[in-house]
């Protein structure tokens, strides 16, 4: 069996699942779920939304641009703040739970920096964690719903990773052990601000950075570090057309602008936010 049940709890009852048979999960009280042909396990919970997370093409367009090495200082970025929250190595066994992995980019750049590291990639879109799951060999895959109770027991993650992700503070620092730390990349406002101002991209709230750690406050998550990486993009027609289509504006065409048709610089700014458990969250 190509997945580690170690990670998974029932969506339905909320209790441990655990291989019940070569290719069938279950918990105590009966529920069962499957393997797919691909090795990962859908779990859903009851009545949950029929939404398919990012599409094939948006998946696509992603992969195209980010194996272009185009957001690569912030690959590096985040491997430098999960390393920075170990010592004496300890980050070499780091259980990582990459929630809403995408293709699986940063995960298998923290695998290269990480090569003992064990992941859990998380989607709403089969297609992604299929992608993700190719990226990463040492990984678990779940499709599950992140705006809900997670399928993942209590402490079980050192690392919880969301890049340009749904955000579920209580739930990620319910998976989160004690010592761990949640990584977090939200755009600032002048993040591709050359495409958002001719309608290309969704806008970004002023001040995203501090709305977020508010939130993740609120659920007794200290904000413990904040870095900023921005940096300008030499990008071509063709690269400006894959930011425009691997994010939330593909799911928009009838707000896009004509495609671009020259090259120009493109500014990439995000900030890389890191909280952690601590009774003196504040």
């Amino acid at each position: 069996m190509s997945i580690d049940t170690t990670w998974l709890r029932c969506p339905n009852c909320l209790l441990d699942l655990d291989a019940v048979e070569q290719r069938t999960l279950g918990c105590p009280t009966g529920h069962r779920f499957d393997l797919s042909k691909h090795g990962i396990v859908t779990l859903l919970p009851p009545r949950a939304p029929k939404t398919i997370g990012d599409d094939r093409a948006m998946l696509d367009a992603r992969a195209a641009l980010l194996d272009s090495g185009a957001y690569a200082p912030i690959a590096t970025a985040i491997a430098d703040a999960v390393s920075a929250a170990w010592v004496d190595g300890a980050a070499d066994a780091a259980r990582i739970a990459d929630l809403g992995c995408g293709t699986g980019y940063y995960s298998a750049f923290l695998a290269g920096a990480l090569p003992t590291a064990e992941f859990l990639l998380a989607d709403r879109s089969v297609d992604a964690v299929r992608m993700s799951r190719r990226a990463v060999a040492r990984s678990t895959g779940v499709v599950l719903d992140t705006w809900r109770p997670l399928p993942l027991r209590d402490a079980v993650a050192d690392v919880v990773l969301d890049v340009f992700a749904p955000r579920n503070p209580p739930e990620f620092a319910r998976i989160l052990r004690p010592g761990g730390v949640i990584v977090v990349v939200v755009p600032t406002a002048g993040h591709l601000h050359e495409l958002r101002a001719e309608g290309a991209m969704l806008d970004v709230p002023a001040e995203k950075a501090e709305l977020v750690a508010d939130r993740f406050r609120a659920d007794g998550l200290a904000y413990r570090a904040r870095t900023e990486v921005s940096y300008a993009l030499e990008a071509s027609a063709a690269t400006q057309a894959l930011l425009s289509d691997m994010g939330p504006a593909a799911h928009h065409p009838d707000r896009r602008p004509a495609s671009p048709d020259h090259d120009r610089t493109i500014t990439v700014s995000v900030d890389v936010l890191v909280f952690e458990h601590a009774t003196d969250a504040h």
